[in-house]
């Protein structure tokens, strides 16, 4: 069955696999779906090691990248992350510090640490020229409007940039903006994501695009974790789907053992959309970290503040959770979508892309049976 997307970007199977692991990226483009590396978060150099190592894996396999391009840059280039370390009142620091004593894990190892640059407009340029040095198929821009740099490097490439959005209004400025794809991202799904549900935004966003006279296609993001839910979500208009959670519980995800468990064990409603990890809401596990910082009402620090006092404490809390320390597997988190409610088993990816495929054949075939 032919679908525009994958005419657009060479894959078999409409289904878009987000994620911060090479290995799950390059086993959903293996198994006909369309691998996207998350990369906002490495250095030009390691990128080009992951790259590297996709390119060699995902035989000859259409992939796409995700980086961040602000449309202003926050920080100029040359303040360091220490000088923006310095900015954490010490109110916020011995808070944290009380949670890693509490549990029983090192102070030191959750230290805010600096001497890179800051995020900067200029780094996300040198992401992209990486980028473009291998065969991607597609370049996503992680938050706000896609810059005009962005859309000018995708046509110089040939590469078709796509936007993530959570409201229409956003999704008509990516319209305008030259985008050539809309991922819109319902308030179900993990990580930064908007408060307004899947099943209202697609057919919202299509509509709007449709009126703006734009045939630009849209794939539909936020709570999907079977075909079926896929096959609703193209009836309503979707190109396709934008998945991120689903791949968390399997074997080759960065995500940790505890982690996982964690998710199987966990129901929809055990989500939150919190502040407290990157200053902006984002959904992830409900945990006692969450508790803690409701239980003190400290308001969250803003974006990158929030993100240089949190991420450390928390890569510490894992590494304990690791070594079996109870109370620290009680505080870990990670973004998660409430879709987590249908995950019941740890699987591998390329079992998750042919159960996507299976499910979405029955879906349009149950609707077509149901109105024969």
């Amino acid at each position: 069955m032919p679908f525009k997307m994958t005419e657009m970007v060479g894959c078999e199977f409409p289904l878009f696999a987000f994620s911060h692991c090479r290995d799950v990226v390059a086993a959903a483009s293996r198994a006909g779906g369309f691998g996207v590396l998350g990369a906002v978060s490495y250095t030009p150099e390691q990128l080009e090691h992951e790259l590297n190592w996709i390119d060699d894996h995902v035989e000859g396999k259409p992939y796409g990248v995700d980086v961040l391009i602000p449309e202003i840059q926050a920080v100029d280039k040359s303040v360091t992350a220490d000088a923006i370390i310095a900015q954490i009142p010490s109110e916020y620091r011995d808070f944290v510090r009380q949670i890693l004593r509490d549990a029983g894990v090192s102070e030191e190892a959750g230290n805010p640490h600096g001497g890179n640059q800051a995020p900067n407009t200029s780094l996300g340029q040198e992401l992209l020229e990486v980028s473009f040095n291998h065969p991607v198929r597609l370049i996503a821009n992680a938050l706000g409007t896609a810059p005009p740099e962005m859309i000018a490097a995708g046509k110089k490439h040939g590469i078709p940039v796509a936007a993530l959005v959570g409201a229409k209004e956003h999704a008509l400025k990516q319209v305008e903006a030259g985008v050539d794809i809309i991922v819109a991202q319902g308030g179900e799904g993990g990580g930064h994501c908007g408060d307004v549900s899947t099943v209202v935004l697609i057919p919202e966003v299509v509509r709007a695009i449709r009126e703006a006279g734009s045939d630009i296609p849209v794939l539909a993001a936020g709570g999907i974790m079977t075909g079926e839910q896929m096959a609703g979500m193209m009836a309503m208009g979707a190109a396709g789907a934008w998945c991120g959670s689903v791949w968390l519980a399997s074997p080759e995800a960065e995500t940790t053992e505890i982690f996982r468990k964690k998710i199987i064990a966990a129901g929809s409603r055990d989500t939150i959309r919190s502040k407290h990890r990157t200053g902006k809401f984002s959904r992830q596990l409900k945990s006692e970290w969450h508790e803690r910082w409701a239980q003190a009402g400290l308001p969250a620090l803003p974006m990158p503040l929030m993100s240089l006092l949190a991420e450390p404490v928390l890569r510490a809390i894992d590494q304990a959770a690791i070594g079996g320390n109870a109370k620290a597997q009680a505080l870990s988190s990670y973004w998660v979508g409430q879709g987590l409610g249908l995950v019941q088993n740890s699987r591998g990816v390329g079992t998750i892309v042919q159960d996507f495929k299976t499910g979405f054949a029955r879906g349009f075939e149950d609707l077509a049976s149901a109105v024969e």
